[in-house]
C-alpha cells in the first residue's frame, strides 16, 4: 500500500518538498547543536528541560487520544468512528515518532541513547518511558496497517489483531501515565508534586488530541475525495468539550490546593506563570493567553448549535489546541524550575537554533503524518469507488 504515497497532484508533491525543506533545516541546526552541545539552546543549570521536553510532554497526550476513538469503536460498536479511527492511529503513530526525536535532540550525547536499552534499569521512570513509547509505536503500526490492509481486500481484520487493539488501550494511558510520573515523582518541584498529575495529563490529552485529528479530519475532506463523516466529527467534538472542562477543572483544584493552603512553595510557581515572581514575568502574557483561549474554547464547544457550525468549530478546536500547548508545554515544564531550590528565578527562553531544530522535528512528524494519510486515503477512495 506505500506505493500511494509515491502518487499525487502537485499541491501533494509541493507540500512534501516544503516538509522536506523545514527537516533538512532543521537537521542542519542539529548537526550545530551536536557540535557545539547544549550551549547553544536557552537551558541553564536551573532549568535543565526546556522546549524540546515540553513537546515531547505534550505531543505525547497527541499520541495517547486515539483511545477516544479506539473504545467507542472497537469495544462499543460505534460504527460512526469506523472511517475516522485509522486518521486516529496514523495520527498517534506520526505523534509518537516526534516525541522519540525530541527527546532525542534533548540528549547531551545523544550517541549513548543505546544505553537505556543495553543497561536497563527498571526502577527508572525513563527506562519505563521508553518501554511504552516503543510498545505504543508498535501497536499502532501493526494495528492500523493490518486492519487498513483486511479493509482494502475487503475483508475481516484476522483474528489475532483484536487481542493487540485490547492491548493498546491501556496502553494509551499508560505511555501518558508514565510521563506525568516523571513529573509528579520529583519532590523538589512544587508545581509537579500532586497526586492529579497523571489525571491532568490524560484529561488535557483527549481534549488536544482529538481537536488536532478533527482539524485534520476537516482537511482531509477538503483535499481529497473521502469524508470521514460528520457525525463521528460531531462526537469527538464532545468529548473535546467534555475532556476540556474536566481539564480546566483540574486546574483550578491545584490553584484552590496552593492558594487557600498558603505555602509559599505551591504558590510561587502560579504567581510566576500568572502575576510573575520577583519582577520576573517572561511567561506571563503566554499564561493569560492559555487561559483566555481555554474559556473560549469551552465557550464555543459547550452550545450545540454553535459546534455544529464547522467555522464556529475549527476556531473553538484551535483554541483549545493552542490553549492546551501553552499550559502543557512551557507553562508546566519551565514553570516546574522556577523558583530553583534556592529560591531564585532563573527565566529560560528558547534559542533560534532550538526552534529551528524543533521545527525540523515536526516537519519530519507531519511527513510521517502526510505519507500515512495518503496511504489510508486512497485506500478509503479505492473502496468507494
Amino acid at each position: 500500500m506505500l506505493e500511494k504515497a509515491l502518487s499525487g497532484g502537485k499541491r501533494y508533491w509541493t507540500w512534501i518538498f516544503f516538509l522536506l525543506a523545514l527537516a533538512g533545516v532543521g537537521t542542519l541546526a542539529y548537526l550545530y547543536q551536536f557540535t557545539y552541545g547544549l550551549g547553544i539552546t536557552g537551558l541553564n543549570r536551573d532549568v535543565t528541560w526546556g522546549f524540546y521536553i515540553a513537546q515531547f510532554t505534550y505531543l505525547v497526550g497527541v499520541a495517547a487520544s486515539a483511545v477516544m476513538l479506539v473504545i467507542p469503536y472497537y469495544l462499543h460498536h460505534y460504527k460512526k468512528f469506523g472511517r475516522i479511527v485509522i486518521l486516529g492511529e496514523f495520527l498517534a503513530i506520526s505523534a509518537v515518532i516526534m516525541c522519540i526525536l525530541f527527546i532525542f535532540v534533548d540528549l547531551g550525547q545523544p550517541t549513548r541513547v543505546m544505553n537505556v536499552m543495553l543497561y536497563p534499569t527498571p526502577n527508572s521512570i525513563m527506562f519505563w518511558d521508553m518501554i511504552v513509547l516503543l510498545g505504543y509505536l508498535t501497536l499502532n503500526l501493526v494495528i492500523g496497517w493490518t486492519t487498513l490492509g483486511a479493509e482494502r481486500k475487503e475483508v475481516p481484520p484476522p483474528a489475532w489483531v483484536k487481542p493487540l487493539i485490547y492491548l493498546s488501550i491501556p496502553w494509551a494511558a499508560s505511555i501518558h501515565t508514565v510521563t506525568a510520573f516523571l513529573y509528579a515523582g520529583l519532590p523538589g518541584r512544587h508545581l509537579w508534586l500532586t497526586a492529579i498529575m497523571a489525571a491532568r495529563f490524560l484529561s488535557s490529552a483527549f481534549a488536544a488530541g482529538p481537536a488536532l485529528l478533527i482539524l485534520l479530519a476537516l482537511i482531509v475532506r477538503k483535499v481529497s475525495k473521502f469524508d470521514p463523516g460528520t457525525e463521528a466529527i460531531q462526537s469527538l467534538a464532545k468529548i473535546v468539550t467534555y475532556a476540556m472542562v474536566i481539564n480546566v477543572f483540574f486546574f483550578l483544584l491545584e490553584v484552590f490546593t496552593a492558594f487557600y493552603s498558603n505555602i509559599p512553595g505551591h504558590m510561587a510557581p502560579l504567581k510566576y506563570l500568572f502575576v510573575g515572581l520577583e519582577g520576573h514575568t517572561r511567561l506571563v502574557p503566554w499564561m493569560w493567553a492559555a487561559a483566555v483561549l481555554a474559556f473560549v474554547g469551552i465557550g464555543l464547544l459547550l452550545f450545540p448549535g454553535m459546534r455544529k457550525n464547522e467555522g464556529i468549530l475549527s476556531i473553538a478546536l484551535v483554541a483549545v489546541f493552542i490553549s492546551t500547548w501553552i499550559d502543557k508545554g512551557m507553562g508546566l515544564v519551565v514553570g516546574g524550575f522556577i523558583p530553583n531550590p534556592f529560591e531564585r528565578v532563573v527565566e529560560y527562553a528558547p534559542t533560534a537554533p532550538e526552534l529551528l531544530i524543533t521545527l525540523g522535528v515536526y516537519a519530519i512528524g507531519f511527513l510521517v503524518l502526510t505519507v500515512l494519510y495518503k496511504v489510508a486515503v486512497s485506500v478509503k477512495e479505492e473502496i468507494g469507488a
